[in-house]
């Protein structure tokens, strides 16, 4: 057995006794990831990050990185470090709601399609069209033909994003059901969070069966060559961020176009304009 076929097997298990989910399958006890060492490791990504978007202005690349996992699996966590330090105009999230009645009646991908990226940019899909394989299937949100017919059509969408110069990235967050309880559970204590939990969150709970079974099937009919799934243990978030954007980096190659050290100009000499009073604009009050 190849290395490759050996990993896989490793993820996925179908033999006799093995875990048929990464998520069922109880990772080995590793030790916790010191703040420093996750500090400093992310802030060395966050400025690779900042060269790889101005590579991507650059040469003018269209980037696409899908977000897809369990609820609570820390795909948010992930996206919001990304983002913390690039230009919102050339990374931007894409997090859509509830289909309109209007959005209904489109060709599936149609809702999709104008949030894709133009030349020079980077566009994370926090969640995307695989809810029709995911939380649409389990729920009931769409009949048999849609769901089958998306089985047969995603691959080839994503072949013509591929093929049109899109550079596709998909990563799935792998969390176990002892870590989403306690996340869960977090999320219900810090009123801060409690947001995050929805109703279908936690019917999701109810139905993890059959989510991981809508996961295999789902990663049986989209985990191609042209965009394959990459796996993300995800049950430390710390270790899940660095891991996740170091193998981003990894994928886009890129070259540093850091420019030489920036001077100053002096600023612009008063020669005579009187400003108004102070007394004229109102101030927010310093309560602290």
């Amino acid at each position: 057995m190849s290395k490759e076929k050996g990993k896989k097997r490793k993820a996925t298990g179908t033999a006799k006794g093995v875990p048929a989910t990464a998520e069922e399958a109880k990772a080995p006890s590793r030790p916790k990831l010191s703040k420093k060492l996750y500090e400093d490791e992310l802030e060395r990504l966050q400025v690779e990050l900042v060269k790889l978007q101005e590579w991507v202005k650059h040469k003018g690349l269209k980037v696409v990185v899908v977000f897809e996992g369990r609820d609570a699996a820390g795909k948010g966590g992930v996206i919001k470090r990304i983002t913390q330090s690039l230009n919102p105009r050339v990374c931007r999230v894409v997090a859509l709601g509830t289909p309109t009645e209007r959005e209904k009646t489109q060709w599936y991908f149609q809702r999709y399609v104008p949030h894709l990226p133009v030349a020079g940019e980077i566009v994370l899909f926090d969640r995307s069209w695989y809810n029709r394989a995911g939380v649409e299937r389990v729920m009931g949100f769409c009949t048999e033909p849609e769901y089958l017919e998306f089985l047969r059509s995603c691959p080839e969408f994503e072949r013509m994003l591929v093929r049109s110069g899109t550079i596709l990235i998909k990563y799935w967050f792998s969390v176990s059901d002892d870590e989403q309880e306690q996340r869960f559970q977090a999320r219900i204590k810090d009123p801060t969070k409690r947001w995050k939990l929805s109703p279908m969150d936690l019917e999701s709970r109810a139905r993890w069966v059959e989510y991981s079974k809508a996961k295999d099937k789902m990663f049986a009919h989209t985990d191609i060559k042209q965009a394959p799934w990459y796996v993300v243990e995800a049950d430390s978030k710390r270790r899940a961020r660095i891991n996740c954007i170091s193998h981003l980096l990894d994928l886009v190659p890129y070259q540093d176009l850091t420019p030489p050290p920036i001077k100053l100009p002096p600023r612009q000499r008063n020669t005579g304009y009187v400003r108004p009073p102070i007394s004229d604009q109102t101030f927010v009050p310093e309560r602290f």
